[in-house]
C-alpha cells in the first residue's frame, strides 16, 4: 500500500531496534486544550466552571453539550486517539519500515459534576460511584469482539499533560495489547509457569514480611513504593485478593479501592502541599476472552515531582538514552509518604485557623 494512506488516520509504527510500537494519531492535533504547560497550579476553587466543557450543561468541542449529570459521566471522546472503524492498513518495506493501523475506543469518564472536587476529596460514596463506573465500562468494552484491551487511565494536573483541570480519567479499549501490558502479561506467564505461583502475590507477600516500603493499607489493597521503582514517588497498588480485572471484585474490595486510592492521594498532596500531579493507570487481565489465570490486578502511579512542587523529574540523557537513574531511594520515598499523613493539608490548615 501507499504509505500516504497511513498519515490520515491512527496507525501504530515498529521501533526493530526496541521491537516495540509506537502509536501515532494525526487527527488529534486539533484537540482543545485547557491546561498550561509552564507550572503547577494548585486545585480548583470553584464547583462549576461556565467555561469548561466537561461541567455539566456546558457546550463541547464541534457543539456537543455535555448533560446535566449528576454523578459520574462517561462519553466517546470528540478528540480520540483511536478510531473504531480504521480501515486496516499494513505498510512495510525491507521489514525496516512497518506501520499499521491500529483500531479502538477511547471514552472521557468524568469523576464528578464538580469542577472542583478530586479523588482525595471524594466521599467514599463519591468514590464508589466511579469505582463501579470504571468496572462497567471495562465489563462493556471487553465484549466488544476485537476489543483485547482495555486501558484506564488518570492524568491529573497541567504537568501530566491533563487538557481540562476537571475531574477526569480516560479510557482506551485496543485492537491489540500495547507494550507495556504486553511486557507484564509475558512476565507474569513466565513466573507463574517457572514457580507455579503468582508473580505479584509472592511480591506482596514478601513486602508485607519485611515492611520496608509499604506506604499504606486496608483489608483488600496495599499500597507501596516498588522496589524496582523509577519515578521518585511513584508507587504500586495491589490487590491482596488474586483478582484479574475491575469486575472480578467484590462488594467490599469495590468499597475498599476507594479507600486506597483516596489515602494514597491525599498522601501525595501532602508531600508538597499541593495538587500533586502524576499519571494513573490499572493494569488488568486482557480482553480476547482467555482466563488469563496469571494476571494480578493492579496500579501504577507515576509522579513526576522530586524534591518540591517546582522540583520536577522528566527523563533526560543517560535515562533517555541508557536506563532509568534515581537519587531518590524507594525506601526514602515510602517513609516520606507515610509521614505526610492522611489528613489533607487544606484541611489541616483550616482546622488550624478555626477558634
Amino acid at each position: 500500500m501507499n504509505f500516504e494512506q497511513l498519515l490520515s488516520t491512527p496507525h501504530k509504527r515498529f521501533n526493530p531496534l526496541l521491537r516495540e510500537w509506537v502509536l501515532v494519531s494525526p487527527q488529534r492535533t486539533e484537540r482543545p486544550w485547557q491546561g498550561k504547560v509552564e507550572k503547577s497550579s494548585p486545585a480548583s476553587s470553584v464547583a462549576y466552571d461556565p467555561d469548561c466543557y466537561l461541567c455539566p450543561g456546558n457546550k463541547r468541542a464541534g457543539g456537543k453539550q455535555t448533560p446535566q449529570y449528576r454523578e459520574t459521566h462517561a462519553f466517546d471522546n470528540d478528540f480520540p486517539a483511536l478510531l473504531p472503524d480504521s480501515r486496516s492498513l499494513h505498510y512495510e518495506e525491507n521489514s525496516l519500515l512497518v506501520a499499521q493501523t491500529d483500531r479502538g475506543i477511547c471514552r472521557v469518564l468524568c469523576f464528578s459534576p464538580r469542577h472542583d472536587l478530586t479523588i482525595p476529596r471524594m466521599s467514599p460514596h463519591e468514590l464508589r460511584g466511579v469505582i463501579d463506573a470504571w468496572a462497567e465500562q471495562y465489563s462493556s468494552l471487553a465484549q466488544i469482539p476485537w476489543v483485547r484491551h482495555v486501558q484506564i487511565f488518570e492524568n491529573r494536573g497541567e504537568l501530566m499533560g491533563a487538557s481540562n483541570p476537571h475531574p477526569h480519567c480516560q479510557i482506551w479499549a485496543n485492537a491489540t495489547l500495547p507494550n507495556l501490558p504486553a511486557r507484564e502479561d509475558e512476565s507474569l506467564r513466565a513466573y507463574r509457569g517457572a514457580k507455579h505461583s503468582c508473580l505479584l502475590c509472592d511480591y506482596l507477600q514478601l513486602e508485607l514480611q519485611r515492611n520496608e516500603r509499604i506506604v499504606c493499607q486496608n483489608d483488600a489493597f496495599l499500597v507501596l513504593v516498588p522496589f524496582w521503582a523509577v519515578w521518585p514517588f511513584e508507587t504500586q497498588v495491589l490487590s491482596k485478593r488474586h483478582v484479574a480485572s475491575l469486575d472480578q471484585l467484590n462488594e467490599d474490595e469495590r468499597n475498599l479501592l476507594g479507600d486506597i486510592l483516596r489515602r494514597i492521594t491525599v498522601r501525595y498532596d501532602n508531600v508538597f502541599e499541593t495538587a500533586f500531579p502524576y499519571s494513573m493507570g490499572f493494569h488488568q487481565r486482557p480482553t480476547d476472552g482467555q482466563p488469563h489465570e496469571a494476571w494480578h490486578f493492579h496500579a501504577h502511579y507515576f509522579p513526576p515531582l522530586l524534591r518540591s512542587a517546582t522540583v520536577r523529574k522528566f527523563m533526560v540523557g543517560y535515562e533517555l538514552l541508557s536506563s532509568p537513574q534515581r537519587d531518590l531511594t524507594p525506601e526514602s520515598a515510602a517513609v516520606r509518604l507515610v509521614e505526610a499523613g492522611e489528613i489533607h493539608y487544606l484541611d489541616r490548615a483550616q482546622n488550624k485557623n478555626q477558634p
